[in-house]
């Protein structure tokens, strides 16, 4: 598959199969993400793969659009080590962009995946380190929900010229 075409393919995917990911998958999704670029080469992000049925089900207690993850083969949970940050606040951006690998990868692998945030919501971030004892050094930034797809979602189009501005406003 092609960049662009894993760009305009990926969908967030809520419902999915029994099928089962490989665990080379999952590796192949770390290493993705891991790819992505950080701000002075930070490289601050830690994950956490979470593919028990009972850690998935209990996310959904905490978090309220995270249904999903009941059916869900697995999930990785992108988290930033504040030890490794070098410029403040750039980890939300190195963070997303590592997620952004997971998605595009996952759906050239044919799985299904969805964005779920974690953080700015205090209580969620404060909820997600109990559920996972995460030192306080580690910030959970967010959930993607893994598995095979059992949902087609049709691919959008969501150009849109109005928000172009060129040289200026």
């Amino acid at each position: 598959m092609k960049t662009m075409e894993a760009i305009y393919n990926r969908r967030s995917i809520r419902k999915f199969t029994a099928q089962k990911i490989k665990d080379e998958d999952i590796k192949t999704l770390l290493r993705a993400a891991m790819m992505a670029p950080t701000a002075v080469n930070a490289q601050e992000w830690e994950f956490l793969v979470i593919r028990e049925k009972e850690k998935l089900s209990e996310i959904t207690k905490i978090h309220p659009h995270s249904q999903m993850l009941k059916q869900a083969d697995a999930a990785i949970i992108i988290c930033a080590n504040m030890e490794k940050e070098i410029i403040p606040g750039y980890w939300i951006g190195d963070c997303g962009a590592c997620a952004q690998n997971i998605l595009l990868a996952a759906t050239e692998l044919g799985l299904g995946s969805v964005w779920l945030g974690v953080q700015p919501d205090k209580k969620r971030v404060e909820d997600f380190r109990k559920l996972f004892k995460l030192p306080k050094h580690i910030m959970p930034f967010n959930v993607i929900a893994l598995g095979y797809p059992a949902e087609k979602r049709d691919e959008k189009d969501r150009y849109d010229d109005k928000k172009v501005h060129l040289e200026h406003w």
